[in-house]
């Protein structure tokens, strides 16, 4: 049957420089319903990373047999999408030994690697590879980023720390080789532009590996003012662009394509005012009118005065751009590193004291109470971007059904420096491939059986299991 109505998957908005890609419409030719051996749409594989580990009494359901009816009041606000949830217990990482001393220089470096740093080499960086880099190097191969690492604190450290180890470990979970640290962007109008600039670059593979769900689940769950500091609006550079391709799709496609670029506008609109804080604190700092807040960690390049950026506006406009890049296939890995270790503090809460500080909590109620209130403020942040994913049609699903979204710690417990029982949810379907909407009280496998096991869902060959791991954790299905 002839298919010259479809629109090639990879067409975009052009303006004078600028590339806009776009979402995934029906008149598309990946967005027919896939039949055997015909295309789907790709699995996105995204990290949410949160330090110091959790309040475990008030994490962990008390009784799995009333779960998700019962949620413990740190999961609440996963109400809304428990549905898209595998929550997972029981998942270990590395030991301790020989870095006793040196638990937070390697509870981020070791979460996406499941490897601990080389004991002989611990003043150079020397580890392996990180699960999202190894999935870069195999689906980076038909986008145009190969992947995108964000944060909100710059993570560039020299010298050595605790145990001797290079301190690039305190600050650093993306690794493109053993000995090839990544920094992270913290800026979220570099970000914009740099999703958003010229294509100039040599066109990537398209499509991807292809991906049998049934081997692993049986089912699957403004003005010209706007945009001063992003030089001119992207959607302004290609409105004519725009209104060329309306004429061409279909009607549900006409207000799939109005949406995703009502959502681009919000959020350059929301990308310029945060750079005009910034630009408006440095230009107080720089006349002594006015001081940084003591109270909060922000990026490193710039300086923003109390009442201005707040740290979940942050985490909620870079995930937003992930989002974004997600859905126009820009990228099909990302992490998000929320906060550093050692963590920082939360102007927002009503309390000062550091995340770090109460995470050594002495079995203390005071302070026990405390973490598990930062707590449930990470899976706010977290649970906002997994609805912004459910809200997203796509191949006659949602971006979430496509997408593993990963939310976890490096420590299971903050003050006992335990690198067992981390807090693990994902959120998604994986394309079909995660069951999600359970809880798992024990899960039998370790911290690099779970990125075997999510990696081998997006596709990515698997010879050999990540870190320490042995096998794909079963529990994702």
């Amino acid at each position: 049957m002839p298919k010259n109505w479809l629109i090639d998957r990879r067409t975009a908005l052009k303006g004078l420089g600028v590339a806009l890609a776009l979402p995934l419409l029906e008149t598309m030719g990946w967005a027919e319903t896939p039949k055997a051996g015909g295309y789907k749409a790709p699995v996105r594989l995204g990290w949410m990373f949160m330090p110091c580990g959790v309040s475990q009494g008030h994490f962990w359901p008390k009784d799995g047999k009333t779960w998700p009816t019962t949620l413990s009041p740190t999961l609440e606000p996963l109400r809304p999408v428990i549905d898209q949830i595998l929550l997972l217990d029981g998942v270990d990482n590395v030991e301790r030994s020989p870095f006793d001393g040196a638990a937070h220089a390697i509870e981020l470096s070791t979460w996406l690697t499941a490897t601990k740093p080389n004991a002989d080499k611990r003043d150079q960086v020397n580890i392996a590879p990180s699960a999202d880099q190894i999935a870069a190097s195999h689906l980076g191969l038909y986008t145009v980023l190969p992947s995108l690492e964000l944060g909100t604190r710059k993570n560039e450290r020299t010298g050595t720390g605790q145990e001797g180890l290079n301190n690039r470990y305190y600050t650093t979970g993306n690794y493109r080789t053993a000995t090839q640290p990544l920094p992270v962007e913290v800026s979220p109008g570099e970000v914009y532009k740099r999703l958003f600039a010229s294509r100039q670059s040599t066109p990537q593979k398209k499509g991807g590996p292809a991906v049998d769900a049934k081997q692993f689940a049986a089912s699957g769950g403004g003005t010209g003012d706007d945009g001063t500091s992003l030089d001119r609006s992207m959607l302004d550079l290609v409105r004519e662009s725009a209104g060329n391709l309306r004429k061409r799709v279909s009607a549900d496609d006409q207000h799939q394509l109005d949406d995703y670029l009502d959502s681009v506008r919000s959020l350059e609109k929301r990308v310029v005012a945060i750079e005009r804080q910034q630009a408006e604190a440095a230009k107080m700092q720089a006349a002594g009118k006015g001081a940084a807040s003591v109270q909060r960690s922000p990026p490193l390049e710039v300086k923003i005065p109390t009442g201005e950026m707040k740290w979940s506006e942050h985490v909620k406009v870079m995930g937003d751009l992930l989002i974004l890049a997600f859905q126009a296939d820009i990228t099909r890995v990302g992490t998000l590193i929320a906060s550093m270790n050692h963590g920082i503090n939360y102007p927002e809460l009503p309390f000062s004291e550091s995340h770090h500080d109460l995470s050594h909590h002495e079995g203390k109620a005071e302070k026990l109470d405390k973490i598990a209130v930062i707590d449930r403020f990470n899976i706010e942040q977290f649970s906002y971007l997994v609805s912004r994913m459910r809200s997203l049609k796509e191949a006659g699903g949602t971006l979430l059904d496509n997408t593993i979204f990963t939310w976890g710690s490096g420590l299971g417990d903050g003050h006992n420096h335990a690198w067992k029982r981390l807090p693990t949810i994902i959120a998604g379907g994986g394309g079909g491939t995660i069951r999600s909407g359970r809880y798992v009280p024990k899960v039998t496998g370790n911290q690099g059986d779970l990125l075997t096991g999510i990696l081998a869902r997006a596709g990515v060959p698997m010879p050999k299991p990540v870190g320490f791991g042995t096998k794909m954790l079963a529990e994702l299905s």
